[in-house]
């Protein structure tokens, strides 16, 4: 098992960064959409994503939304981050294959634990593919937690 640990409201400051990367794979493709329930074709068949302004297979925008929650799920502030709201304009598609990272930045500090954080979406080329903005409700105190292991999961 892996541990991570958080940062707590009273050591966030304004400009903090933190990023957190993920390859889009055909199977993350295929497990978001049967755990989502969507199976837009434009993700998961070729034939008919060719017809489409795309031209070829795009993951889910909110693929790149769930990547965002486990940037500041896992690594700022971490462990005890509680979401309050999320706005997200997706810029670009996002294609299988590529390597998508999320980058984070404290903007404000506000009472009651709460702290707006820039949370912007960048493929492997630095092109923006999701520039949106959070309101998340920072840990109180400091922890460290152990990462659960999750169970293989197989397709098909």
């Amino acid at each position: 098992m892996s541990q991570t640990s958080n940062t707590p409201y009273e050591a966030l400051e304004v400009g903090q960064t933190a990023s957190y990367s993920k390859t889009v794979e055909e199977r993350d493709i295929q497990l978001f959409a049967a755990v989502s329930g969507d199976h837009n074709p434009v993700h998961l068949d070729a034939e008919y994503a060719a017809t489409t302004m795309f031209k070829e297979r795009i993951a889910h925008g909110m693929f790149s939304g769930a990547l965002i929650s486990a940037a500041v799920a896992c690594e700022l502030p971490g462990p005890g981050t509680i979401y309050l709201g999320q706005q997200m304009r997706f810029t670009a598609p996002v294609k299988l294959g590529d390597t998508l990272t999320v980058r984070l930045e404290i903007l404000e500090k506000l009472p009651k634990f709460r702290v707006r954080v820039a949370t912007r979406v960048f493929n492997q080329n630095d092109e923006l593919v999701v520039d949106g903005e959070a309101e998340i409700l920072a840990p109180r105190k400091a922890q460290t937690v152990e990462l659960a292991v999750l169970p293989p999961i197989t397709i098909g």
